[in-house]
Order: structure tokens, then sequence, then C-alpha cells
């Protein structure tokens, strides 16, 4: 009698087991997946950026605007460092992980300040255009950063210095709700449409 028992309640658990694994493993993700692209396509796709039909980033991943050395193409807006492989690599996201008594961090941040003064022919640079964010994918800079490079964009592109800064500013995020994290600039959007301005 126990050995039924004991049958039976194998039984019982693996219907159990097949029923949840359905229900959970598979319907659950296939709802949710429906809902999203109902209501959300575009994140539930990735936040994907289009231009002239083809697929050319991400608005939640950062991009290079470098050359194959690594130093900054003058005509782009540049993002900010990214420590994640080789950079802006989803599949090694992560910081530098070097603190603020590391050497290693203050000889990065030195060259970087460096490069940018050299760059904009300025030395007042933001925080984040020296530093590496936690993912070391963030698409994102301050408008103090994006508005420091308009001068140098604009004359790199034959551009009114006042019509790329317009154009900056256009493309600046508010806070969401009003208070929440802080303004900032998406550097490939921005760069897109600083291309089509230059059309």
């Amino acid at each position: 009698m126990s050995a039924t028992r004991g049958i039976s309640g194998l039984w019982v658990g693996l219907r159990a087991m097949l029923v949840f694994t359905l229900v959970l493993g598979l319907g659950y993700p296939l709802a949710i997946s429906g809902i999203a692209q109902l209501a959300l396509p575009s994140q539930a796709n990735g936040s994907l950026v289009q231009d002239s039909g083809q697929t050319v980033g991400s608005s939640l991943i950062g991009q290079s605007f470098t050359d194959d050395d690594g130093v900054a193409l003058t005509e782009w807006f540049q993002s900010r460092p990214s420590a994640a492989g080789d950079g802006y690599d989803g599949g090694a996201s992560s910081g530098s992980n070097l603190g603020p008594e590391s050497e290693a961090l203050v000889s990065a941040v030195t060259d970087r300040r460096v490069a940018i003064e050299d760059l904009e022919g300025v030395g007042n640079i933001s925080a984040e255009a020296l530093t590496t964010s936690a993912s070391g994918l963030d698409p994102h800079i301050s408008p103090e950063y994006a508005l420091l490079q308009v001068a140098r964009v604009a004359q790199a592109r034959g551009l009114q210095v006042e019509d790329v800064e317009n154009l900056t500013r256009s493309h600046i995020k508010e806070r969401d709700l009003g208070y929440l994290g802080e303004r900032t600039v998406n550097v490939l959007e921005l760069n897109l449409a600083l291309e089509a301005m230059d059309t």
C-alpha cells in the first residue's frame, strides 16, 4: 500500500511540475512579452535607433565616436568613457572598479582631462567626461558636457555655432517627473540629428 501511495504521490508531483512549467515557464513569459509588445513596442525590442531604415544602435547603450586608435573624431559629439570591454561592450558590462586612491584611475582621469582640454580648448570639464559609468554602457552625457563640445563640432562641420547649440539644447532630456535623476543628452541621437542637419 505504501508503494502505491508513493507512485500516486510521484504522479501528482510530476503533473504539478508539468502544469507549473507550462504556466510559469511558457505561458507567463509569452503573456508578458505580448503585453510589452502592445504597450511599449520600442522598449520591448531594445529601444533600437534607426537611421535611413538601418538599425544603428540602441538609445540605451552608448557608442564611441573615435578612430581605430581611440582618438576623438572632431565632427562628432563625444560620449562618456567606457570601461566595458573595448568600450560599450554589452557582454562585458562593468565599471572600472577602481577606487579614488587608485593610481590607475588617477592616471586615466588625468589623461582624459589633457585629451579633452586639447580637443575642446577649455579647462572646465564635467566629471562624467573624465570617469566611466558603473555599467560602462551609459549612452548619456550632461548638457554641460554636450554644450562644451558645440564650438568644436560646428567648426569641424562648417556649421554655425548657434545652429549646433540650438540642436544640442533641443536634445536635452529633462528630469523624469521633473525631479528624478539628472538632465541628460543622448549622444547617439544627437549625432544622428547633427548628421541630418549637415546634409
